[in-house]
């Protein structure tokens, strides 16, 4: 049976706060306002979001064709800087992806902008690990009806999601498909879920989870 873990990416496989938050800044201090300073709190707040969503939380008080433009640039800033600076990896991230990798297929879904999940994964040499990877960028598809579309696509037969949100969950029940919370991101889940309080833990956790 061909069984695969899907990861969500912020929150999950490593916190990129701190060098979106100054990648932006950067952009709209120089397209938009001098004085806006993007704060690694607004980024952790809106993680997990939609892109269209986050830029109605941050640049609310723009049309949503500026907020569309100014986002576009944003995001290009981003994967520049991320590919070049990578984040902050969860600890034992490569040491627990080596070890699940021998019994499992690995994915990421994502609600990102396209080319986001590429800089992590160049960054860090990562690309030998997972096998796809689909974002909302790519198709501005909901999280839900990507997770369901990469799991046709690949064939899977059954799959976890592992994620840190209550969106993360609400997501993998719409695509039928198990749970398990990132509970050292940056959400809480109300359904009593299966949870690893750090990625090392996802290798015992998964075994009990089919």
């Amino acid at each position: 049976m061909k069984q695969g873990i899907i990861f969500d990416m912020d929150g999950t496989l490593w916190d990129s706060a701190e060098n979106v938050a100054a990648s932006w800044t950067k952009v709209v201090q120089k397209e938009y306002r001098a004085d806006r300073v993007i704060t690694e709190q607004e980024i952790q707040s809106v993680m997990g979001k939609t892109m269209d969503q986050i830029a109605a939380i941050l640049f609310g008080e723009l049309s949503q064709e500026k907020q569309e433009e100014l986002l576009a640039h944003c995001c290009k800033e981003e994967n520049e800087y991320l590919r070049a600076h990578g984040g902050v990896l969860y600890p034992k991230l490569e040491e627990t992806l080596q070890q699940l990798q021998k019994d499992y297929r690995l994915y990421i879904v994502s609600n990102c902008q396209s080319g986001y999940i590429e800089a992590f994964l160049e960054h860090y040499g990562f690309c030998g690990y997972f096998e796809d990877i689909e974002c909302f960028g790519n198709n501005g598809l909901d999280k839900g009806t990507n997770i369901r579309r990469l799991m046709d696509r690949n064939h899977l037969q059954q799959a976890v999601y592992v994620g840190d949100i209550q969106g993360d969950y609400d997501a993998s029940s719409k695509a039928g498909v198990q749970f398990i919370h990132a509970a050292y991101g940056f959400g809480t889940i109300k359904e009593k879920v299966p949870k690893i309080h750090a990625i090392s833990e996802l290798p015992e956790i998964v075994k009990n989870v089919w």
